[in-house]
């Protein structure tokens, strides 16, 4: 996984939807993963956050309250190269 974890809560987990809130202090990520399930992410704090995959590095610039969707299969580390936390709820729909 990583050696500076974002950290992770889960709120809901049930048969229909996985809701767990991230918060990536500076210089934290998620570590590499695969989205098993179709998501929704809808940002709680503005900010920006670097998306590393096959493909290269690339900003995801995101907008508190402004939630984006993508499907499942998606792989990638997410980390927070800025000097602000950055929070996002993501969805997974089951």
């Amino acid at each position: 996984m990583t050696n500076n974890p974002a950290q992770t809560t889960r709120f809901i987990d049930n048969d229909n939807v996985r809701v767990t809130e991230w918060r990536f202090a500076p210089g934290t990520e998620t570590g590499r993963h695969i989205h098993e399930m179709d998501y929704v992410v809808v940002p709680l704090i503005t900010g920006t956050l670097v998306v590393v995959d096959d493909d290269g590095e690339r900003d995801n610039d995101i907008t508190q309250g402004v939630p984006y969707f993508r499907k499942a299969g998606v792989e990638h580390n997410v980390v927070n190269r800025g000097g602000e936390e950055v929070a996002f709820m993501e969805i997974e729909l089951k």
